[in-house]
């Protein structure tokens, strides 16, 4: 850690930083845990020369003002720093964590909206996410995660204007597979396994959220994607949520896991926009 940034989280926490170790994650940028000379609780500090930080506090800032979602306090943050409590949290997601997770989620998504998206635009990873207050689920959806991801997505390269034509014939049918929710719901907005805190039988905390109103299938779809639930938490959500008729992990959970497919197209390459091509090919 330089003398700085040293100077920097002694300013903004009246404390003396003693230690930084690396923590995995930062997409936006690089996470440290923080010992002190105090000998008092440790912290999380994350740095980003290109900013977005400040929308990431806001995030979390959201998330503890109006849930009782397990996530890190806000403790400093500006557009390059951001300075949080630590959650020690580690291991597998065993049945009972998964239960637990479960209990949590669906907490959350029992917060209601008054409209889809949120007061400001965030971020997911280290892409824009923009969210305008929409009435209907669908238009949303449609228009400011399909379609904004996949414009994203082709501006970076990782889509062809073909596969962006797809997608665009896709969007127009959304009415055949979705149907709009009760109401919106709270979302984490980035729920995969790298982001979740489990400490054994228990969820310790979630970190690096998404957040914004939605549909909750959104969520529990990308819960999936890379397999960090599997039966035990959905089994328990049910149970505290049930699921809306019509087939969600038949039908609905592929068309919902297709932003994040595009998210990753956008991030990462286009290997991820030719899984989302091959989920349209199964739909149509």
């Amino acid at each position: 850690m330089d003398a700085e940034l040293s100077q920097r989280i002694e300013q903004a926490l009246g404390r003396t930083p003693t230690g930084a170790a690396p923590l995995p994650g930062g997409c936006i940028g690089e996470v440290v845990k923080l010992a002190f000379a105090d000998g008092g609780a440790p912290a999380v500090a994350k740095c980003a020369r290109g900013g977005g930080l400040a929308l990431e506090g806001y995030m979390l800032q959201v998330l503890n003002d109006r849930s009782e979602l397990p996530v890190p306090q806000v403790l400093y943050g500006d557009d390059t720093l951001l300075l949080m409590t630590f959650i020690d949290g580690h291991g597998p997601l065993n049945a009972a964590a998964q239960r637990d997770a479960a209990d949590h989620v669906a907490r959350l998504h029992a917060v209601r909206g008054v409209a889809f998206g949120l007061e400001r635009d965030t971020l997911i990873g280290p892409l824009h996410q923009p969210n305008p207050q929409t009435e209907r689920w669908l238009d949303f959806f449609r228009d400011h995660r399909l379609r904004y991801m996949a414009d994203v997505a082709l501006d970076r390269g990782s889509l062809t204007s073909q596969q962006r034509d797809r997608i665009e014939r896709f969007a127009g049918k959304l009415g055949r597979y979705l149907d709009e929710p009760a109401h919106p719901a709270l979302l984490h907005g980035d729920m995969w396994g790298g982001n979740v805190l489990p400490k054994g039988d228990r969820i310790a905390g979630f970190i690096d959220p998404a957040v914004y109103y939605g549909h909750p299938e959104i969520e529990l779809a990308f819960a999936t994607l890379f397999g960090t639930f599997g039966q035990p938490f959905f089994e328990r959500y049910a149970e505290r949520a049930p699921f809306e008729p019509g087939g969600f992990f038949e039908a609905r959970r592929d068309v919902y896991n297709l932003y994040p497919l595009l998210v990753h197209a956008a991030a990462f390459g286009p290997g991820w926009a030719e899984q989302a091509m091959q989920t349209i090919d199964r739909l149509l």
